[in-house]
């Protein structure tokens, strides 16, 4: 078997050895053991289900967040002559047809995808009829609701690979607490004899905390980058501050770009491929830069703003220096930051009234109902995140089962004349395919098919018509464009425990103690740069591995070789909290005068003042009015706390 993999490292990857942990894990896998790889960033995680998926029978599906990610790694994977793919939104008809048909005919090994596809019943029909040989799960920490970045579509994965019976399952993450990987291991029932963790030290890595006023901030981070002068990320928590910083380094003579998901995607995509060929020296970015970037060279990573959390702030520094060489990861702490991020936490939290209503409308369904998640969004006020958080937690409790994801609705186009579609089937099938196409909305190209509608008129069960379409569209004779996604579910267990005001009551304790754990994670922050301790040594310990010895290299290890006294913790500074003027109680009158739904309850309004956004705001465009926001600097429970004595 090793010999197997070495040959296979050479001939296909290139590499004489393997790093460490990597031949551990793809043993395990070979074996037909489920698998945890918890490496550092640039480790080579994705080499540990590449390399096996090569030497086993049958597709590996990777399962993966970022699309950036998926195009990355199979273009990679093509240029050495493997046969890779990746299902996503942004394929076109043709090509997405292509993928399904190279994995019919065996020509693909590994195929990538993002876990909301395993909620579509029709792709999960076609990939009950394919032979998976595993699953690579990354950013596996988002199945475990005390980590950093929970996503519910993540713990139906194990749900899945059960359904399908694929096995194993190798799940992969570069930030895990012991706490969040033991989640991991028993959702994927993997033994902790195959839990292979390498250490998250890296040496070649420089940390430095560097205490600093909010109104010092621009004039330290241009010095710092005009001194260094190279390729750096700098990252800030808003939108807004990415260009105002961007555009004050610029006038100062730096190399810079802002980058944030509010920019049009031909900025967004022009920043990072200068920034990648070398063109841009400095990208300004919120945190939607850096995942899956590929750039060994990056020397310098800077927290403009505090990073929301001890993960956050691993991923992003983990990001330098992947070529070994030494880089620095430099953080600008103030507290002010603290109040933004914060009332991010509070913003995400649903309103009681909110709550109660959802939950009621959940679980007064019949036995077997379906939702559009969408829909529910904009008729509660909750964000979408929320609601499958909610529907995920009453799916942990017993109260509900998810029975998948369809769409009501399907559009499709001949590709061929329709009397030569039929001419080659047997009268009984050429019987019920008029049936069917007679069922649809006729338009000019597209033909609108309700599913539902179209079984009770044929008195056919919804699956034969959605295999009949799905078989057609293999075929090449039609093209289908599915809508209306929703997902089903079942009720379960005893109706005495889906009390629905006993149930909410319960999901606003569960969010309560979520925004608890968000403001904890934000005081470890501001722990580690006030702390005197070796930097990389008390992160570490965190992430629950310990440091023979101090680095030498961090701030707390040169204050230390300087004699400088370490008795006190660092003074991280802290501008005086403005608080809600006579001016502004002023303008919160004149918008509770114009009485938007979208601002109904204090909670809505503080979201609102403090400028977080929500399904309602949005939709009624609130977010251009001049108030939107103009109190993000004052913390939530202020802001709140103002709203209740107004309403």
């Amino acid at each position: 078997m090793p010999q197997d993999l070495t040959a296979t490292l050479r001939q296909h990857f290139g590499h004489a050895a393997f790093r460490p942990g990597q031949e551990a894990v793809m043993q395990a896998l070979l074996a037909g053991r489920s698998a945890l790889a918890l490496f550092p960033t640039s480790a080579g995680k994705s080499l540990c289900y590449q390399l096996p998926a090569l030497l086993m029978d049958g597709v590996t599906l990777v399962i993966s967040p970022l699309i950036a990610l998926m195009k990355d790694q199979v273009e990679a994977l093509k240029a050495r002559g493997i046969g890779a793919a990746r299902l996503d939104s942004s394929l076109k008809l043709e090509e997405a047809q292509q993928v399904f048909e190279d994995l019919r005919t065996g020509k693909t090994k590994l195929l990538y995808i993002a876990p909301e596809r395993l909620m579509n019943e029709n792709f999960m029909e076609r990939l009950k009829r394919i032979k998976i040989a595993m699953m690579a799960v990354d950013e596996a920490h988002c199945i475990s609701e005390w980590g950093h970045n929970f996503r519910p579509e993540y713990l139906r994965l194990a749900h899945v690979a059960k359904e399908l019976e694929i096995s194993p399952v190798l799940a992969l993450t570069a930030t895990a607490t012991p706490s969040v990987a033991a989640d991991i291991r028993r959702a994927f029932d993997i033994v902790q004899e195959d839990h292979i963790q390498t250490s998250f030290h890296r040496p070649n890595l420089h940390y430095r905390i560097t205490p600093c006023a909010a109104v010092k901030r621009k004039e330290v981070l241009t010095k710092l980058l005009l001194k260094r002068q190279v390729p750096s990320i700098v990252y800030v928590t808003l939108q807004q501050t990415a260009e105002e910083v961007a555009t004050h380094l610029q006038k100062a003579g730096v190399n810079a770009l802002a980058y944030h998901a509010g920019l049009p995607d031909e900025y967004r995509h022009a920043a990072q491929d200068g920034f990648m060929t070398g063109q841009t020296e400095v990208i300004v970015a919120t945190i939607a830069f850096g995942m899956g970037i590929d750039k060994a060279d990056i020397r310098a990573v800077y927290h403009y703003n505090l990073p929301k959390t001890l993960e956050n702030y691993m991923q992003e520094t983990g990001r330098a220096g992947r070529d070994g060489k030494v880089s620095v990861c430099e953080m600008l702490a103030c507290q002010d930051d603290c109040t933004v991020l914060a009332n991010f936490t509070f913003g995400d939290t649903p309103t009681p009234q909110a709550l109660r209503q959802l939950v009621d409308h959940l679980l007064r369904q019949g036995d077997e109902f379906d939702i559009s998640i969408y829909d529910l969004s904009g008729s509660t006020d909750i964000r979408p995140l929320v609601i499958e958080t909610v529907l995920t937690n009453l799916e942990l409790g017993g109260l509900v089962r998810p029975l998948g994801m369809f769409y009501s609705s399907y559009q499709y186009s001949f590709l061929q004349p329709e009397a030569r579609i039929l001419a080659g089937h047997k009268p009984e099938r050429q019987a019920f395919l008029r049936k069917l196409f007679a069922c649809g909305k006729r338009g000019h190209k597209w033909t609108t098919l309700v599913l539902d509608e179209a079984a009770a008129e044929m008195g056919e069960p919804r699956e034969r018509l959605l295999k009949a379409l799905t078989w057609l569209e293999e075929a090449g004779e039609i093209q289908m464009k599915p809508s209306g996604s929703r997902q089903r579910y079942r009720l379960c267990g005893d109706a005495a425990d889906r009390d629905p005001e006993a149930v909410s009551q319960k999901m606003q304790q569960l969010f309560a103690g979520r925004e608890l754990r968000d403001v904890q994670r934000l005081d470890q922050i501001l722990e580690l740069a006030s702390q005197r301790e070796c930097i990389p040594r008390w992160l570490l310990r965190y992430f629950g591995e310990e440091m023979a010895e101090d680095c030498g290299t961090c701030t707390s290890c040169l204050e230390r070789a300087k004699k400088v006294d370490m008795s006190e913790p660092r003074s991280i500074p802290q501008s005086a909290r403005p608080g809600v003027t006579t001016e502004d109680v002023a303008v919160i009158r004149t918008l509770l005068d114009e009485r938007h739904p979208a601002l109904r309850t204090p909670r809505q309004l503080a979201r609102f003042l403090c400028g977080i956004t929500s399904p309602a705001t949005t939709r009624a465009r609130l977010t251009r009015l001049d108030s939107f926001g103009m109190l993000d600097q004052v913390p939530f429970a202020d802001v709140l706390a103002q709203a209740e004595t107004m309403r």
